[in-house]
């Protein structure tokens, strides 16, 4: 992981802010007692992200992005705070590892002259079969 990576998780780990809810799942009476799930938010304005990662974060994170620029993340499949909160914020790490990881350039393929004229005869051949079909007339 380069340090512009683990400077930006470092950041967002540092700005988030956790809230505690009750949660649904495992736990059985415990749940309706106990606020275990966590709500993890994000400004990710506050991140200085580098545009190109700015827009792939906000394409990744999708629904879970706010309109205000804040990153909204729930954690609620274990049964403890501790663990809950270990998730989101492994999660949060992760989505931000996920958007520096920029796609490669697809790189242009080169056809030489010889196949580029078996293709475009291919290509004759096939429109020749296809005009071929269709309604048989009789003049």
């Amino acid at each position: 992981m380069s340090t512009l990576v683990h400077e930006a998780v470092q950041r967002a780990q540092a700005l988030a802010s956790e809230s505690f809810t009750a949660s649904s799942g495992p736990g059985g009476q415990n749940v309706n007692k106990v606020a275990t799930a966590v709500q993890l938010r994000v400004d990710v304005y506050a991140l200085r992200l580098p545009v190109e990662v700015f827009q792939r974060l906000k394409t990744l994170a999708g629904s879970r992005m706010t309109i205000k620029g804040e990153l909204l993340l729930s954690a609620q499949r274990f049964r403890t705070q501790e663990a809950n909160r270990e998730d989101a914020r492994s999660r949060l790490s992760a989505l931000i590892e996920d958007a520096f990881n920029l796609p490669e350039k697809r790189a242009k393929s080169r056809l030489n002259r010889i196949n580029k004229g078996e293709r475009l005869d291919g290509k004759k051949k096939r429109g020749a079969v296809k005009a071929g079909r269709g309604k048989v007339r009789f003049d």
